[in-house]
């Protein structure tokens, strides 16, 4: 009977083992993702509505040249189209 107690208490001391490497990855899994989300930056606000004139702004193309929207103003119709991290490798 000895044996048998000794394997059951080795099997508890396991468990309680990886219990508690469990229950310290998941703490360190939330204050990770926690930290991640508190550093995301918060989007400028805005006070424009459907129909208003859009700001004057600036971007860089892909051909490396910097745009201005006066640059289209009564030549063409100009369409902003944002992909989120693409051509980034993120």
């Amino acid at each position: 009977m000895a044996g048998h107690n000794n394997l059951s208490e080795q099997q508890d001391e396991g468990s309680r083992k990886m219990i508690t490497r469990f229950l310290v990855l998941a703490a360190l899994l939330v204050v990770l993702v926690s930290t991640a989300l508190a550093q995301q930056p918060v989007p400028p606000k805005t006070n424009l509505k459907v129909g208003d004139r859009a700001p004057e702004f600036s971007l860089r193309a892909t051909d490396g040249k910097t745009y201005k929207l006066s640059d289209f103003k009564g030549k063409k119709n100009v369409v902003l189209a944002v992909y989120v991290l693409a051509f980034t490798g993120g």
